[in-house]
């Protein structure tokens, strides 16, 4: 069982914290409505109780959204892994509840031009095995490419042990007409990744200003110099966890980085309806469940972790969050509230007692 997440009430106090300030900034944007947020936030605390005392064991699934409902049909039981069906049903129903709302938006051009270009950069497309996959920066994006990649006979293996470039021989729907875009939308199967967004986060930070200069240089010198005393002459590449936190709670989430911008925001799961939900945690899984979907050759397997990867684990996550300011991880979490709701992901437990541990 997950560890319990933060009460339900100081979720809400650290909300309506942190739209207060949104409010206060000129030119900033708040993520949804307040009062939706609010029942947003309400919604997750309830599924994660539920979840812990085991309510929904016996709720039959349902579909994701009514158009998808017979790939929802084909949902099997790998394993008997239960626990993995209790929250993929959790994520269908949370995703149709919150969609459902009137203030949410029904398709792309819905959305404000600029989330619309961002969705449409994030959609990558396959003409010839007819899908769409949004990518996610830290969930496993660059194997995706690679597969796609190969696919369109671009890269003559998945192995192939080359720097990815992410632009080259990829396909993406905003290049495309809208007629394109709407055809694809309509008629491709539809899938994204997802992760727990804290975990998500803590990649990110660990891999961007640990390991790549020009995020240090670009990113990290300016965080350093905005959020510690004295910190002009720092190089970027000693950026704390809590600076790197305190960095994102100011930042306007329509113009953050790609790897740290919420999910939500990235591929809009609202306005694009997707057939296949894929998580992180069971990655190889879900994986080739989808190329299976897609029909892709039988020799194309989705791709072993390289050697060098460092994972971030259980433990590591616990001492970053617990050695973190615990109002700072509160304020911040209205940011990234539909990324754990939305996909069923526990909020974190910074209580006194598990950090303890």
């Amino acid at each position: 069982m997950s560890p319990r997440a933060a009460f339900p009430g100081e979720v809400r106090r650290a909300a309506a914290s942190a739209c207060s300030r949104s409010r206060l900034r000129s030119g900033s944007t708040v993520l949804l409505p307040s009062m939706l947020m609010f029942g947003v936030i309400l919604a997750s605390s309830g599924l994660l109780l539920m979840i812990e005392k085991g309510i929904l064991a016996e709720v039959k699934p349902l579909p994701l959204h009514p158009a998808a409902g017979e790939v929802s049909r084909r949902v099997e039981t790998h394993g008997g892994d239960l626990e993995h069906e209790v929250l993929r049903d959790i994520r269908n129903r949370t995703i149709r509840s919150v969609c459902g709302q009137r203030a949410m938006p029904r398709s792309i051009w819905q959305l404000p031009a600029g989330q619309r270009r961002t969705v449409l950069r994030h959609l990558l497309v396959s003409d010839k095995y007819r899908f769409l996959y949004c990518y996610v920066p830290k969930v496993a994006c660059s194997n995706w490419k690679r597969i796609l990649k190969v696919l369109d006979g671009a890269l003559e293996s998945v192995n192939v042990k080359l720097k990815m470039d992410h632009k080259s021989d990829l396909v993406f729907l905003g290049d495309m007409t809208p007629d394109e875009i709407n055809y694809r939308l309509k008629n491709y199967y539809k899938f994204v990744f997802v992760r727990n967004p804290a975990e998500r986060l803590l990649s990110a930070y660990r891999n961007k200003f640990g390991e790549i200069k020009e995020y240090q240089q670009k990113y990290g010198v300016e965080i350093v110099r905005r959020y510690r005393k004295n910190g002009g002459k720092s190089a970027g590449d000693d950026v704390t966890f809590s600076e790197f936190l305190r960095y994102l709670l100011d930042e306007e989430v329509e113009r953050m980085n790609e790897h740290w911008m919420p999910i939500y925001n990235l591929c809009q799961p609202c306005a694009v309806r997707y057939d296949f939900i894929g998580s992180y945690e069971r990655l190889n899984e879900d994986a080739n469940r989808v190329l299976e979907e897609v029909q892709a050759p039988s020799f194309i397997r989705f791709p072993e972790r390289q050697s060098w990867y460092k994972p971030v684990t259980a433990e590591t996550l616990h001492y970053y969050l617990c050695n973190t300011q615990r109002r700072l991880i509160k304020e911040l979490l209205p940011k990234y509230i539909l990324d754990f709701t939305l996909f069923a992901y526990p909020l974190p437990n910074i209580t006194s007692e598990f950090c303890r541990q």
